[in-house]
């Protein structure tokens, strides 16, 4: 809005040149990630310790205990990603998660010049976003650990520490193949469907309604696919609030993720699988759609400007928003 006085961008000069480009989509990528971790780590934060030390569960340490928590962290993780897919869709297109950025790159004509700049953006803006919800929720975080025996430093602290970043189910048994196969499949999802929703071909989400639905994308993988790993779909989602833990004490169950539980339970040099499979399954979805969906459509468009003469293909977004 031109009645807005700008804070940076006064005037003609090169401080409008910059935040106009590059700096400026970096700036976007930065705090709709912060936007994402600040909320999505923030409800888990409030399963795992507000509520349990505030009294509002049947101990101080009662956690997940049925599927009504679980659905409260998948949709508070659903509006994380939409509204910050709101608050900087308009300047970086809101990839806010290196798997959509790669895969964009792939098959969307994204600069490859701009990858890795978006994903120091989007690991900062997660690492940042951690520490606003520790700094909030210490006190929480501390009560728990006391009222569970589990201090941070002794690398046995996995359910405070799961309010930052992910771990694989005790049935993994440790595994690796299980984890980086749920993280491909989940991300793939992810990606597949949100090229579906903005193809302007196909059947585009109307108004500015993109958000929500790619909202409840995320909300769908984590109700389908969400306990297997924590469903992090996102390497900086991970990457940015584990490098947190770990500054914070968390230790080793944080970096390298090593964990050595009761029961058996136990995983070791965990920390790649979220950034590694993510990477992966972000291209296999791109590409997966196009094969069966974005061809079919590509063709369909040739046909009909073969049988009615020339006509204008609709471009098809090359970047857009996505969190999770």
């Amino acid at each position: 809005m031109s009645d807005i006085t700008p804070l940076l961008a006064r005037g003609e000069g090169r401080t409008i040149g910059r935040i106009a480009g590059l700096p400026g989509e970096l700036m976007a990528e930065f705090l709709g990630t912060f936007v994402i971790i600040a909320f999505g780590d923030g409800v888990v934060a409030m399963a795992v310790a507000a509520l349990p030390g505030s009294g509002r569960t049947a101990t101080p340490t009662t956690i997940f205990v049925g599927a009504g928590d679980w659905l409260l962290i998948v949709f508070g993780w659903a509006f994380a990603v939409a509204f910050a897919i709101w608050v900087a869709g308009g300047v970086s297109g809101a990839h806010l998660n290196p798997a959509v950025t790669l895969g964009f790159a792939v098959r969307r004509n994204f600069p490859w010049r701009k990858v890795v700049p978006y994903w120091f953006a989007q690991v900062f803006g997660a690492f940042v976003g951690a520490a606003l919800v520790f700094w909030v929720y210490n006190p929480a975080i501390q009560a728990y650990n006391l009222a569970a025996h589990t201090p941070k430093s002794g690398g046995g602290a996995l359910a405070s520490y799961s309010i930052f970043a992910t771990f694989p189910a005790p049935y993994f048994h440790g595994s690796v193949g299980g984890p980086l196969i749920d993280q491909i499949v989940g991300t793939a999802f992810l990606v597949l469907l949100v090229v579906a929703v903005i193809d302007a071909r196909n059947t585009p989400v109307g108004a500015n309604l993109g958000p929500l639905i790619i909202g409840f994308i995320v909300a769908a993988i984590g109700a389908s696919f969400g306990a297997n790993a924590g469903y992090a779909i996102n390497p900086a989602r991970d990457l940015g609030p584990r490098l947190f833990a770990w500054v914070a004490g968390w230790g080793k169950v944080a970096l390298p993720g090593t964990y050595t539980g009761t029961g058996g339970f136990h995983f070791s040099n965990y920390f790649w699988i979220p950034i590694v499979g993510p990477l992966i399954g972000g291209v296999v979805g791109v590409i997966i759609y196009d094969l069966f969906v974005g061809d079919v459509l590509h063709a369909r468009l040739k046909l009909q400007e073969d049988v009615s003469g020339p006509i204008e293909e609709t471009p098809v977004p090359d970047k857009s928003g996505t969190g999770a």
